[in-house]
């Protein structure tokens, strides 16, 4: 089976690879990306890695999108319109209007999901021309509103994943020291904002248990990132990216007072990777520049909320890679799975659209992905859901009609912008310094 990874020369490819190898059912993996330069210094580190694992899957480069999709079972989307340097202009206008500067959340979102909605329907649209019968696994931020565009030309063959969710359970399990049998999980929510309100084992609910003890809930770095007795308030643990939500303002004050935003360190650190291209040691230079890279993940978040370092089976525990390699094995005839995927709602999250991409538990298997039904939501949980969806579902419809007015809505909207003044200072911002925007937003 063809696999076919648009964003080819990401960086993060290697991880993809390195889950092929030690065992999967694709039998060919074909890189894309429209920077040859990029191809190559990855290809140069997948070779060293093919040749330490002789089973591992034969790997071609093109430029060609036609190409590479063609004749696709799956399709990995983890483009990023911009690069880099987009990256740290969504993060730096939302800075200087004092409000959250991050990719994925909050006006950065917005912005990221205003350029990237046209492109990912573009390349919906040659997937359905091409390889009709492909899955297209979506990685590209913001990945719950890329998804829900895909869906437009692609169905519920298209799917959303994320490591958050996956992370978040593995911790909670850890702190509870259960075994390895495979508990019943209660998470709801949307990419990057949702929670676990339930963690089943033999039919008993254990996350009360957690939730009452102390040293059990401080090895979990989400619970240290917003407070245990917020947790406990809440009576749920929430993702990661919550943090933003629940200490906003340490947040915005932590990452104005970092010497590089995230965006920046990256640009710099990966600049200095590709610089050296497709020459020797390319494996080692991968690795050195990876470690780095994980080790610093939400690193000004961790400090101002006293959350500490990193634990290290975090670090070593993989992340999406993982994720899209159970997929697509359970997609392909292995043993049905419950998994944490981005989808089609339906009726699974009541109080939210049926056409909305939602974050919940689903089972996989050759009959295609079943999301299943969720406990009604507290309102206070619902609401700031339903906020963000409309978020979500008005940046869609900006970048597909480009409406100045529908941008705009969506920026002043946002529970993270407090003043319609500002969010015309967003979106004027954004228009002048990403031509990517410039373009969407008449």
């Amino acid at each position: 089976m063809k696999l076919t990874i648009l964003g080819g020369g990401g960086f993060r490819v290697p991880l993809v690879y390195q889950a092929l190898a030690a065992g999967s059912p694709i039998s060919e993996v074909v890189l894309h990306d429209v920077a040859a330069d990029r191809l190559a210094a990855i290809g140069a580190v997948l070779a060293e890695m093919a040749a330490a694992a002789p089973g591992a899957p034969p790997v071609r480069t093109t430029t060609d999108l036609e190409a590479a999709l063609a004749g696709a079972r799956f399709v990995f989307s983890a483009i990023r319109v911009d690069g880099l340097a987009g990256r740290t202009v969504d993060e730096r206008v939302a800075l200087d209007c004092g409000v959250l500067g991050q990719e994925t959340t909050g006006p950065g979102g917005v912005a990221y999901g205003l350029r990237t909605v046209p492109v990912a329907l573009h390349v919906a649209e040659r997937v359905a021309a091409v390889a009709p019968e492909a899955w297209l696994i979506n990685f590209t931020n913001p990945a719950g509103m890329i998804t829900e565009a895909m869906q437009r030309v692609l169905g519920e063959r298209v799917v959303g994943i994320c490591d958050s969710p996956v992370g978040l359970v593995n911790r909670a399990v850890r702190a509870l020291g259960l075994g390895r049998g495979e508990p019943v999980v209660d998470y709801v929510g949307l990419n990057h904002l949702g929670w676990l309100r339930g963690l089943r084992v033999d039919g008993v609910d254990r996350l009360p248990a957690l939730l009452a003890d102390d040293a059990a809930l401080d090895s979990i770095e989400e619970v240290r990132l917003v407070g245990a007795d917020w947790v406990r308030t809440i009576g749920a643990l929430p993702n990661e990216y919550l943090y933003y939500f629940y200490r906003s303002r340490e947040a915005v004050a932590a990452i104005r007072s970092a010497a590089t935003t995230r965006g920046e360190f990256l640009l710099g650190q990966q600049e200095r990777f590709y610089a050296e291209g497709a020459g020797p040691d390319a494996l080692r230079r991968w690795s050195r520049v990876r470690e780095e890279r994980d080790a610093t993940y939400m690193a000004e978040s961790r400090e101002a909320s006293g959350a500490g370092e990193r634990a290290a089976e975090d670090v070593a525990a993989g992340g999406y890679q993982q994720v899209a390699l159970d997929l697509m094995a359970a997609l392909s005839g292995g043993p049905s799975r419950t998994m944490i995927l981005n989808v089609r709602n339906g009726a699974a999250v009541p109080g939210l659209p049926g056409e909305a991409v939602v974050e919940v538990p689903c089972l996989v298997g050759p009959h295609g992905i079943t999301p299943l039904a969720t406990a009604p939501l507290p309102g206070a949980m619902l609401g700031l859901l339903q906020q963000v969806k409309a978020v979500e579902q008005d940046t869609i419809e900006a970048a597909v009609t480009g409406s100045r007015a529908l941008a705009l809505r969506a920026f002043a909207q946002h529970p993270l912008v407090d003043s319609v003044a500002v969010a015309e200072r967003l979106l004027d911002g954004y228009r002048a310094h990403l031509p990517g925007v410039a373009a969407v937003i008449r």
